[in-house]
């Protein structure tokens, strides 16, 4: 792995609260992700199962985690089954994690073979009467194009084999604790954020009229695998011009061209931690008086949408309460009138015409990272803030996105504060000599 080494406490208390959740006599299973082939002998880069990740720290390929609090022997409390390593496969593969490097991994005494899971696991549903599937019931999981996964395998014949046992979702413990940050993870939050804030400085240096997008996107990816990124946490967007209006715009081919703003929705990952930057930027290296009108019109949304990420707030109320800055800030630009704001359809709102998306996401181990939202927000869960105006008619859209820590008491921890995104400070930096 690229990334240093982490402290395998902050998985020992992750397993721990895990564990305190789980229902007397029962087991939680987790699997690795697969390995997905794209044809001859190639295959996608592996990335762990977030879950198991989150749990172990385990951070390799056929790997199963189980854990059994009320297991008659100590020792069979927390296992972990890793695929057993030769010198064969160090010498084409490279080094695998033995016996000891997963126990300092992950903190977890008892690692067998992954050959002799089926063999323990019988053993342990003798004593168990519930087991725990991992399944993934993220509210964007339909979004996804649907595979069967090592899990989804796992489940079918763990359920043909053992009929008679009762089975829990492992998922609604996983919202409600993976949603709420760990010391630790805001301190590998932030460090994905500092590489992404190093990617962003560099390209205010280089962005110029006649520059290709996916030069651009060369230039940040150069940033963050030297700062030990695997790269980036999500498919960037670098969208100049009309693009910017395309809010999943992926292409990052056009030229761009004096005039133009240039939209990067970008975010180094580090250590399987993502962080998401919007920023909006003008190819000239200097704001025309109308972008700069728009500009400030998104920025005031977003501090203020910002200053209402505290402890006890409601995410449906928090959106509801965006709309309205938002509402405010487009009948300001003219973009709106008051008749479309009376006329309003209460669905879809006339603010939703220039600003279609949600403000705010949680942010973890994925980029839409679990968590609760139908409860209120509490101290140490991460959100981006991202609102944006899409001017479609105008050739111009603009969105701004930082990372943000709830605190317990106070504003909240902006993890990109050190990121340019006043405009003078932006015309600055682009206009160094």
């Amino acid at each position: 792995m690229k990334y240093h080494p982490i402290d395998k406490n902050l998985f020992v208390k992750n397993r721990t609260k895990f564990m305190a959740a789980m229902k007397p006599k029962s087991i939680a299973i987790f699997n690795s992700n697969d390995i997905y082939p794209i044809g001859a002998d190639s295959t996608i880069p592996f990335e762990q199962a977030r879950d198991l990740f989150y749990l172990s720290g385990a951070d390799q390929e056929e790997t199963i985690l189980l854990l059994f609090p009320d297991a008659h022997e100590e020792k069979h409390r927390e296992i972990l089954f890793v695929r057993e390593t030769n010198e064969h496969i160090a010498i084409w593969e490279g080094e695998k994690l033995s016996k000891e490097k997963a126990y300092e991994v992950s903190g977890i005494k008892t690692v067998y073979w992954l050959s002799e899971f089926e063999k323990i696991f019988f053993e342990l549903m003798t004593e168990a009467d519930t087991v725990y599937f991992n399944t993934n019931e993220h509210y964007r999981g339909g979004i996804a194009v649907q595979t069967e996964t090592r899990e989804d395998r796992f489940i079918k014949w763990c359920k043909e084999k053992y009929p008679a046992h009762k089975w829990e979702k492992s998922n609604p413990i996983l919202h409600r604790l993976r949603g709420v940050k760990e010391a630790e993870e805001i301190a590998l939050l932030a460090h994905a954020c500092g590489i992404t804030e190093k990617g962003f400085k560099r390209v205010l240096g280089f962005v110029k009229p006649g520059v290709m997008e996916y030069e651009i996107e060369a230039e940040y990816m150069h940033e963050f695998l030297r700062s030990r990124s695997r790269g980036f946490a999500y498919t960037p967007i670098v969208a100049s011009g009309f693009n910017a209006c395309v809010l999943h715009y992926i292409e990052n081919n056009r030229e761009c061209k004096d005039g133009d703003l240039l939209l990067m929705d970008v975010g180094a990952e580090y250590a399987n931690y993502a962080s998401d930057m919007t920023r909006t930027i003008p190819v000239s290296g200097r704001f025309t008086q109308r972008q700069k009108e728009v500009y400030n019109a998104v920025l005031r949304v977003k501090n203020e949408a910002t200053k209402m990420l505290v402890p006890g707030t409601m995410w449906k109320a928090y959106h509801e309460e965006v709309g309205k800055l938002m509402t405010s800030e487009l009948l300001g630009l003219g973009l709106l009138d008051k008749a479309d704001v009376q006329n309003e359809d209460p669905n879809w709102p006339a603010y939703k015409k220039y600003f279609m998306h949600g403000t705010s996401h949680h942010l973890g181990l994925d980029t839409h990272d679990y968590g609760e939202l139908k409860t209120p927000m509490k101290a140490n869960m991460v959100f981006t803030v991202e609102p944006g105006i899409y001017i479609p008619d105008e050739n111009m859209g603009i969105r701004l996105e930082d990372d943000v820590v709830i605190q317990e008491y106070g504003e909240p921890l902006n993890l990109m504060k050190n990121i340019p995104v006043e405009i003078e400070e932006i015309e600055e930096y682009m206009n160094k000599k």
